[in-house]
């Protein structure tokens, strides 16, 4: 039975996350505020943390550095801001995926599983005993285009021989996009292979991307890497 803590100050909204964690087969705990997510992580792990952003005591972009400064559990965000920039901040401080709130019990739900099926052995609540845990498609090769060298095994990405800081998702999705160097992959594809969700909206792919363009240093209106084929998808290819 895979463990989530919530961490959540208004204990209505609290409980109703409770509620809806448990009913489907999750151990849940949960903390009120910043430092009492911190004491929970410290003193016994669980396999993934839903943290609000709207804390009493610390802000929430803040317990997440500081959760990152002790654990690497998967950390789903929950916020009202749905601000572009302030997303890949929080993407960028170590969160694995974010919700915007309100969002459903569904969402949240299929949010979740996904986090836990991409970072972790703990196969997803609700799955059969002894069912095996689904496998990429194939094995991501290392790939070099142009400056850009990408190592899936080693998980490292240089350009022109500098390191490249990119987190869990961006670094998945490069090395995805440069195993298929070249052809065009659609949102919906990558959703289904790198994120493992097929059913989120396409904004999950825009925000990652834009990310991931700045540490590429392109922007999407002046591309080198990364090119969007309008209404179909992306691209991976060497700048000319």
């Amino acid at each position: 039975m895979p463990s989530v803590l919530i961490v959540e100050d208004d204990p209505s909204i609290r409980q109703s996350l409770i509620e809806v964690l448990t009913e489907h087969g999750y151990a849940v705990r949960s903390a009120a505020d910043g430092f009492g997510a911190l004491r929970e992580v410290t003193q016994a792990p669980v396999d993934a943390v839903v943290l609000d952003l709207g804390l009493p005591d610390l802000d929430g972009g803040d317990a997440l550095r500081m959760i990152r400064g002790i654990s690497s559990v998967p950390v789903l965000v929950a916020t009202a801001r749905d601000d572009e920039r302030e997303i890949i901040k929080l993407l960028n401080a170590g969160a694995d995926d974010y919700l915007v709130k309100p969002f459903s019990g569904g969402q949240l739900i299929a949010r979740l599983t996904a986090v836990l099926r991409r970072t972790s052995h703990v196969p997803p609540a609700g799955t059969p005993a002894g069912a095996p845990v689904a496998a990429t498609s194939e094995p991501l090769r290392a790939t070099t285009v142009g400056e850009l060298a990408v190592d899936p095994g080693a998980r490292t990405a240089y350009l022109a021989g500098r390191e490249l800081r990119l987190t869990r998702r961006e670094f998945d999705l490069l090395a995805f996009l440069a195993h298929h160097c070249g052809q065009v992959v659609s949102k919906r594809r990558l959703l289904t292979e790198v994120w493992r969700e097929p059913y989120v909206d396409d904004q999950t792919v825009d925000v990652h991307l834009s990310s991931l363009r700045r540490k590429l240093g392109e922007r999407a209106a002046a591309p080198r890497y990364l090119l969007t084929v309008r209404g179909v998808g992306i691209k991976l290819v060497a700048p000319r």
